[in-house]
């Protein structure tokens, strides 16, 4: 798996079973910072990577961080429909945080 400069990943083009465990470690390690997946080259895709994946994302939404995918391949998005499930569950947007408006005492 390629990391990418400025928040970036590149998914390796087998998502099997043993790509699972060190698909997950790079992801803990890029935790805390909004992370874009390329998924251009992505060419076979188990049930494992997409638990992954998922997991991250649900991760990325909590943490308040931005998760995206990018240029997900035919493959990667026949993975994800034959699955039941839809790309749009692999992302979390950032979330904005207003600043809290504090009352002054006159």
């Amino acid at each position: 798996m390629a990391k990418a400069a400025g928040g970036g990943m590149t998914l390796p083009t087998e998502l099997d079973i043993k790509a699972a465990a060190p698909l997950a470690a790079e992801l803990i390690a890029a935790r805390g910072a909004d992370l874009a997946l390329n998924a251009s080259q992505v060419e076979r895709v188990g049930a494992q990577c997409l638990q992954v994946l998922l997991s991250a994302a649900a991760t990325w939404r909590a943490d308040g961080a931005e998760l995206t995918l990018e240029e997900p391949s035919p493959a990667f998005a026949d993975a994800v429909a034959t699955a039941g499930l839809d790309l749009s569950q692999f992302t979390a947007p950032a979330q904005f945080t207003a600043p809290q408006l504090t009352a002054r005492n006159s």
